[in-house]
């Protein structure tokens, strides 16, 4: 699974990756919006996590960029803005699910995998093809 962060706060940017990676993900980051686009225009996503405060181009714009371009994998927006209009305001730009930073590691790959395994059109965490099943919630 190859999932895309885009936070321009280096540390907890970092502490995404090496969080997931430890999961089994395959990782890309950018630090910014513009860069965000970039990458979630050339290459293939299963799941997205975008900052709304990002320079260049905020996140709200990077959501509505990438939902332009029919970029359908889901998107979970990471940030500090909490009030019910910026929740609206991500969810109404083609968000999937907001968390509020600060936030505990646990419950973001929890919310990753319930976005994969909807994504694929499966409620539960094993996913079945033919004599093949993966537990996404133990990897």
């Amino acid at each position: 699974m190859r999932i895309l962060v885009v936070e321009d706060e280096k540390n907890l940017r970092e502490q995404l990756v090496a969080a997931l990676g430890k999961k089994g993900y395959s990782v890309d980051a950018a630090a910014d919006g513009q860069e965000g686009l970039y990458y979630g225009n050339e290459f293939s996503y299963d799941v997205a996590i975008i900052d709304l405060g990002l320079p260049k181009l905020n996140g709200i714009d990077l959501i509505r960029a990438l939902r332009a371009e029919k970029r359908n994998f889901p998107i979970l927006v990471l940030t500090a803005r909490g009030h019910w209009q910026d929740k609206v305001a991500g969810l109404e730009a083609g968000a999937d699910d907001y968390v509020v930073k600060p936030f505990e590691m646990e419950e973001v790959l929890a919310r990753l995998n319930a976005l994969i395994r909807r994504s694929a059109g499966h409620a539960r965490p094993v996913l079945e093809i033919g004599p093949i099943a993966i537990d996404t919630a133990s990897q």
